[in-house]
C-alpha cells in the first residue's frame, strides 16, 4: 500500500510540472494524507520545488518600522487594539533606523527587505517616509524592498511603485468563511481589495495565510485556492504562534507533520510561486523545520514583528546542511 501510495504522489508531481492543476479534492488528500505517508508527500513536493527554483533558498528579513498602536481587532496579532500583550510600542522608526535594517539585512544574506507598519491604513506623510528609505535602498543596494503597511488606495499604491518598491505584502490570513471569527473591524474583501490594488499599479503581490486558527481543512485548501486566484507571487505560509495577551492565546491546533503537509499542499496548488515559511515555524515545525524547504522555497530569518525568531547562523547552517545553497543579494 505505502509504494502505491508514493508512486501516486509522484505521478501527481510529474503531472504538475507538465501544466496540470490540482483539484481541491486533490488538495485535501495531501492535507488527508497518513502520517506514515508523509516523505513521499515531500519527495513529491520536492520535485516540483526543484523544477522551479532547484536548492536555491530566498532569505528575506523584516523591520518593524511602526510597533503596536493599531486600532484593528485582529485576534491572532500581538499590537491589535485588544491585545494585552506586553509588546514594546513606538511611533515611525528614523530613515536612518530603516536604512540600517536595510544593512542588517545584506549582512544576515537576505535579498528581500520587508518593511512592516501596523495600522489600518498609512498616511500621507507615512508613505513620504517610506518613499524616501525605499529611494535610498534601491539607489545604493541591489536588495528588493518589500512592504507592508496596511490597506492601500490606488494613489499610495502608485506612489511606492514608482518609488522602486518590488513587492506588497498584505495576508489574506484565513478562508473568507473563517475571517469574521478572527477580525470584526475589516473583511476579508477589503484585504482582497489591498493585494488588487497593489498588483494593478505594478508591484508584486505577496499574500499568504495564518493557519491554526480554527479553520477546516476545507477552509485552508480555500485559502490555497483564493491565493492562486489572486495571483500571489509570493506565499507566506505562517503557522499561529498563540501569544499571551492575544484572543488566540493558547490556540494549539497544529503538529509539525500537519504544517509539512499544508506546505505541500501549498506548493502543489501554486507550483511556479514563492512559498515562504513564515511566522510561527519555529514553534510549531520545531525539529521538522528543514523538511519544510522540500516544499518551500523561502523563509524570514531573523526575528519577526514582536516575537524572536531563531540565530540567523543557524539558519545558514539548516540550509548549508540540506545542501541547499542561499540565494543572496550582491552590494
Amino acid at each position: 500500500m505505502i509504494t502505491q501510495i508514493h508512486r501516486d504522489w509522484l505521478k501527481l508531481s510529474d503531472q504538475v510540472i507538465q501544466g496540470y492543476e490540482v483539484t481541491p479534492e486533490e488538495a485535501r488528500a495531501i492535507l488527508q494524507s497518513e502520517d506514515q505517508e508523509l516523505l513521499s508527500v515531500m519527495q513529491a513536493a520536492y520535485r516540483i520545488r526543484r523544477e522551479y527554483y532547484g536548492n536555491k533558498v530566498k532569505l528575506n528579513m523584516i523591520v518593524n518600522a511602526k510597533s503596536g498602536l493599531c486600532p484593528e481587532d485582529c485576534g491572532y496579532c500581538s499590537q491589535s487594539i485588544v491585545s494585552e500583550a506586553p509588546i514594546e510600542k513606538y511611533a515611525w522608526l528614523t530613515k536612518e533606523k530603516i536604512l540600517e535594517g536595510a544593512r542588517e539585512s545584506i549582512r544576515r544574506k537576505a535579498g528581500t527587505y520587508c518593511i512592516v507598519a501596523s495600522g489600518r491604513r498609512p498616511s500621507n506623510r507615512e508613505i513620504e517616509h517610506v518613499i524616501e528609505a525605499v529611494k535610498e535602498i534601491t539607489q545604493t543596494t541591489s536588495l528588493k524592498v518589500c512592504c507592508c503597511l496596511g490597506f492601500l488606495n490606488e494613489v499610495h499604491a502608485q506612489k511606492l511603485a514608482d518609488a522602486g518598491v518590488h513587492r506588497y505584502n498584505h495576508n489574506l490570513n484565513t478562508s473568507k468563511d473563517n475571517y469574521e471569527h478572527i477580525t470584526t473591524t475589516h473583511t476579508y474583501d477589503d484585504r482582497l481589495d489591498t493585494v488588487r490594488q497593489a498588483s494593478t499599479s505594478g508591484m508584486s503581490p505577496c499574500s499568504g495565510a495564518i493557519f491554526g486558527m480554527g479553520e477546516s481543512l476545507e477552509e485552508r485548501v480555500e485559502i490555497a485556492f483564493a491565493l492562486k486566484s489572486v495571483g500571489a507571487d509570493s506565499i507566506p505560509c505562517n503557522f499561529l504562534n498563540a501569544i499571551d495577551g492575544t484572543p488566540l492565546e493558547g490556540r494549539k491546533e497544529l503538529t509539525p507533520m500537519m504544517c509539512l503537509k499544508i506546505l505541500a499542499m501549498m506548493r502543489f496548488v501554486n507550483p511556479t510561486k514563492e512559498i515562504r515559511i513564515a511566522g510561527g515555524r519555529e514553534v510549531n515545525l520545531r525539529s521538522l523545520q528543514p523538511l519544510g524547504l522540500y516544499a518551500a522555497n523561502s523563509i524570514f530569518i531573523g526575528d519577526y514583528l514582536t516575537t524572536e525568531g531563531q540565530a540567523h547562523t543557524a539558519d545558514w547552517g539548516l540550509i548549508e546542511d540540506l545542501g541547499f545553497e542561499i540565494e543572496e543579494c550582491a552590494l
